[in-house]
């Protein structure tokens, strides 16, 4: 395969379909990972009718086997992977962390910590054959522990501990896979997409899908005098 490639999870709709859509334009064959079969096909004929080359990958972040057959089937089709973007996560329970069950904390943290902690250790192989590999975690300002502190913020009020936390965690997964691979032309960043009208928040975003997914195309495309290990928003760097 002679185009640059990219694994976007969680991408049969919302961000993830969107930066799909924005990275396909920019000429990149799209491995469009999702958990469901029919609507991961779904969204990978409607890339295609649009003129974009990709291919359905069944990945499901809370499950290593499909993690591990998902690298394995990127490999039969490419000696590389140019970007890989982990854009799967679930939602927030409850806004008060003393009533959330140590369930429902630990089966958020299975999709948006350990499942991209395993998803760049499948893909690195692959990542670190392309000349300029990137990763981008999708993460929130929700996890900014400078915002949570800050009485004045507009995220102080939000308050769910499973998904606020979660996203902490991601932060620091990012920075410490950065440390890694500092001074290679792999890097690895996270990035807050910004309030966004998806099936997440019922649709009660203040942002478009469009926009969103432009914040997190923005890293993917990054040269090789680019940021790694940072946290930024559509207008830059944003505080841990």
């Amino acid at each position: 395969m002679q185009k640059q490639t990219v694994l976007i999870t969680g991408a049969n709709k919302g961000i993830g379909y969107e930066t799909a859509r924005q990275l396909g334009k920019q000429g990149y064959f799209v491995f469009l990972g999702a958990r469901d079969e029919r609507k991961g096909n779904e969204a990978v004929r409607s890339l295609r009718e649009e003129g974009i080359e990709a291919a359905y990958i069944r990945i499901d972040a809370a499950d290593a086997a499909t993690i591990a057959s998902a690298a394995e089937e990127i490999a039969a089709q490419t000696s590389s992977l140019d970007v890989l973007i982990n854009n799967a996560g679930i939602g927030a329970g409850g806004n008060v962390p003393s009533q959330q069950t140590i369930e429902e904390i630990r089966s958020v943290y299975e999709v948006n910590v350990f499942g991209p902690i395993q998803i760049i250790q499948a893909m690195l192989p692959l990542l670190k054959k392309a000349p300029l590999g990137r990763i981008v975690n999708v993460s929130s300002g929700l996890g900014s522990l400078t915002f949570n502190s800050d009485p004045t913020h507009e995220h102080y009020g939000a308050n769910p501990l499973d998904y606020n936390s979660s996203k902490t965690a991601l932060n620091a997964v990012t920075v410490l896979f950065a440390k890694e691979f500092a001074g290679t032309s792999l890097k690895i960043n996270a990035v807050d997409p910004g309030y966004t009208a998806t099936d997440l928040n019922n649709n009660s975003g203040t942002r478009t899908v469009e926009h969103s997914a432009g914040t997190v195309a923005r890293l993917a495309l990054i040269g090789e005098d680019g940021p790694s290990g940072g946290f930024f928003d559509e207008n830059g760097a944003i505080p841990w």
